[in-house]
């Protein structure tokens, strides 16, 4: 270990940059109308002679007055403009004096006056070796949610709550930086935050090797870049009727200096989220016969109460030097988790035989806060980057169970009760810099480093109530303490070079880890300590002006979650337990790819997916003791192989459209004490999205979706057939200041799901009704300098992805 400490300083040392003072030079002038009234609000863009690549911009003030400072030694274009008017350039040359333009004159354009045409671009997609990029910029789609846009992606699912690419969630990232927070604080944080500034939206299927290993696929949302100086914002509201209401609000604030760069973005949401299953569990005899079959009706209800607050302060220090200041703090002073349950009991002749009634209320209070300090130095060629990020999270639940029983003759028995509190505070600490250099035009080389240490400590007292004496016992078996502490080493370097018709992309990622779990009431203790070696590579050739061949392999790791390692056990009633697993191994996943880009509308691929260690959550009866336990295991392997179709395209001016088909088999098999298990079973998902736009000025558009997923294998389980539909409507009003929004979900009520384990002694069944068929109505309204862009982004701590909490 201090071999690696002392490579760390000697690169921190040897990269960290001198700061460069850029010379104190501006550029000045005044905008006027024929009439010679000044212009409010008009742009002033500085750009590169050599290219017209935007440098910096402003705006006039009220006297029509605007500034440009720190201009280094250059040739430019100031390119002046505003709605109405002509734009109006010039060139200048910048040398070790200030320049003033004087007074600049903008005139009228009388054909945009005579009729003010609103351009909205349609939706591209472009699809390269390792990734798909999405743009979005000036599309109807851009008015709305960060969570619709999401939705819209090509490649991209969002069901019952969870994001997903080809099955697997993606590592989502916002500028580059990773949004570390929970499926749920994360669907929150994108329905809270305005679409209006997303350039693209890239599915990174071959991440590089510059991402953590855990990142399989990246979803990165990039938001144009901000030059103009001012202030904008908008505030929205969304109102869903699902089985219960639900209801969301928030404001998103932007504001922009020579100096400073600020974003802010607070959201609301109260929501009431219901769940029924109807389940049924086959407990067998030494012989493999049915003993006695329980069949049960569980409602689940959800009520939560969240604020969701997150910032970025960028400080412009000079043209080289940017210090930026972020955070994203979510705090939950209200969940509450309701479970109502009835189980009937018979014999192997389906005779019934008893029953029992369980009443299960947990109350949570938590709050998750991330803090990020990043600085970032331009060299002439390439650029150092130095990150610090500081994580705490605290997490705290009281539950209490109450269970009545009852014999076969419905006549009352026996109570039984239980209350547990569970307390876990979780604390992340990562430091990582980056280092980038473009070799030349058609090479280019990066390289960093990363370390990051968790620390957790978790506590559950339980107390068993006796109805007799009626007083509360602590349950010692059922208590415990766990505290785990796990540290990661990681240097990457990456390589890109261009030839004629060829492009390769090849990177290394090393990761040093070790973890310790330490279970204080069971005085055990467990340790890991691995290094593995993580490569990806990406080949294209192309071989016409569309016709290109490609090749991808990655290597990936996923660690346990917290909850996951964590041996505590949750009670939904007296017979059905959920439990961590403290001897949770990491999965490894080795991803390969071939494809071709056939014409600008079609791409075939083809794909294949080992996984040794696969991590599942599954059910384990004990036909002994009736009782179901749900953990999550290692898999010995998993392997996963299928071809995609995919297709997009403009049927007309107003209707464009996505659809993907893909056929693919799974195979799982693992060993266990009572035998070998192996499942294999081929499978389709298929998307047909439609994206239409009406009315001459392109205000109002929709959207319709159907997405369907045939029987499959998660886990042993069989999973039916589902079908997913949306239909989304919005128009533009007030002058393209406001959106209004209508959508439903789950057109048909076929996006419930059966699941079914069925090998060795294990017998049962559960089928899911969730809360997914709703109507929403929504309203967003922009104010201030609504042409200003963002600098909205959040951080790469892929850490803090696996603070959950256990369902």
């Amino acid at each position: 270990m201090s071999f690696k400490l002392n490579f760390f300083y000697v690169f921190v040392v040897f990269l960290l940059p001198f700061t460069v003072m850029a010379q104190d030079v501006s550029i000045t002038g005044t905008v006027k109308d024929t009439d010679q009234n000044p212009v409010y609000f008009a742009n002033a863009l500085l750009l590169s002679a050599k290219d017209s690549t935007a440098i910096k911009g402003t705006s006039t003030n009220e006297q029509g007055f605007f500034e440009l400072k720190n201009v280094q030694e250059e040739d430019y274009l100031i390119k002046i403009s505003f709605i109405g008017f002509k734009d109006y350039t010039e060139f200048v040359s910048v040398s070790s004096k200030d320049i003033s333009l004087g007074d600049i004159t903008l005139e009228e354009n009388n054909e945009a006056l005579d009729e003010v045409n609103i351009v909205v671009n349609k939706p591209t997609i472009k699809k390269e070796a390792d990734k798909l990029v999405f743009g979005v910029e000036n599309t109807a789609l851009s008015e709305g949610s960060l969570l619709q846009v999401v939705k819209s992606t090509p490649g991209v699912l969002v069901l019952d709550g969870q994001i997903s690419v080809k099955g697997s969630a993606p590592t989502v990232y916002i500028n580059n930086r990773k949004v570390q927070l929970s499926k749920d604080e994360l669907l929150q944080l994108l329905e809270g935050s305005s679409a209006n500034s997303i350039k693209t939206v890239e599915v990174i299927t071959n991440p590089s090797a510059s991402y953590d290993a855990e990142s399989g696929v990246v979803l990165n949302i990039l938001m144009s870049k901000n030059l103009v100086t001012g202030y904008r914002g908008s505030v929205f509201a969304n109102y869903t009727q699902g089985v219960f209401p639900r209801y969301n609000a928030g404001m998103t604030n932007y504001f922009k200096t020579d100096k400073v760069n600020l974003f802010a973005n607070y959201s609301y949401t109260d929501d009431k989220i219901n769940r029924d299953n109807d389940d049924g569990v086959y407990y067998l005899d030494t012989n493999g016969q049915v003993d006695e079959f329980w069949k049960s009706s569980v409602n689940r209800n959800t009520w939560s109460k969240s604020h969701n607050l997150n910032f970025n302060i960028d400080f412009l220090l000079n043209e080289a030097n940017t210090l930026s200041v972020s955070s994203n703090m979510l705090w939950t002073p209200y969940y509450k988790y309701n479970i109502d349950n009835n189980t009937n009991v018979y014999n192997a002749n389906k005779v019934f035989q008893s029953r029992f009634e369980a009443a299960n209320m947990a109350n949570d209070d938590k709050y998750n806060l991330g803090f990020d300090l990043d600085y970032v130095h331009q060299f002439t060629k390439g650029s150092f980057a130095l990150n610090g990020h500081y994580t705490i999270y605290d997490y705290n639940r009281f539950q209490e169970s109450l269970s009545n029983y009852y014999d076969q003759n419905n006549n009352f028995i026996e109570p039984t009760a239980f209350n547990t509190d569970a307390n876990q505070e979780t604390q992340i600490i990562t430091s990582q810099l980056d280092y980038k250099l473009p070799i030349n035009d058609t090479s280019y080389f990066d390289a960093g480093m990363k370390f990051s240490n968790v620390q957790t400590n978790s506590d559950v007292t339980r107390y068993d109530y006796d109805f007799n004496t009626n007083q509360e016992i602590l349950d010692v078996t059922n208590s415990s303490t766990f505290d785990y502490n796990e540290n990661v080493f990681a240097a990457y370097s990456n390589i890109k070079k261009e030839w004629e018709k060829w492009r390769l992309h090849a990177g290394i990622r090393m990761e040093q880890t070790s973890l310790e779990g330490i279970s204080l009431t069971n005085n055990q203790t467990d340790k890991q300590d691995y290094f593995d070696w993580f490569p990806n590579v990406s080949l294209t050739y192309q071989a016409g002006e569309v016709l290109s061949f490609y090749a991808n392999y990655k290597r990936s790791i996923e660690r346990p979650n917290y909850k996951d390692l964590n041996p505590f056990t949750f009670y939904l009633n007296d017979y059905t337990l959920v439990v961590g697993n403290p001897n949770l191994m990491p999965t490894y996943k080795d991803h390969y790819v071939v494809g071709s880009t056939v014409s600008p509308f079609l791409t075939l691929e083809a794909y294949y997916i080992h996984k040794n260690d696969n991590i599942f959550e599954i059910p384990i009866q004990n036909n002994q003791s009736n009782e179901i336990t749900y953990s999550p295991i290692n898999i010995e392997k998993s392997i996963e192989f299928g071809f995609d179709v995919i297709s997009y395209f403009n049927v007309t001016d107003a209707w464009f459209v996505y659809a993907v088909t893909s056929f693919y088999n799974t195979y799982d098999k693992t060993a266990t004490v009572n035998g070998i298990i192996e499942a294999k079973k081929w499978s389709n998902y298929s998307v047909l999205s439609n994206d239409f736009t009406f009315l001459e000025d392109q205000s109002l558009t929709a959207n319709l979706t159907f997405i369907y997923i045939s029987s499959n294998v998660q886990g042993f389980m069989d999973v039916a057939g589902r079908l997913e539909s949306e239909i989304s409507v919005s128009k533009t009003i007030l002058n393209k200041k406001a959106v209004i929004s209508l959508s439903a979900a789950d057109l048909f009520n076929l996006g419930d799901f059966d699941t079914t384990t069925n090998y060795l002694n294990q017998r049962s069944y559960y089928n899911t009704n969730l809360d997914n068929r709703y109507i929403k109505l929504g309203f967003r309204y922009k104010f201030g300098n609504t042409k200003l862009q963002t600098n909205e982004r959040q951080i790469d701590i892929k850490e803090r992805e696996r603070i959950k909490e256990r369902d």
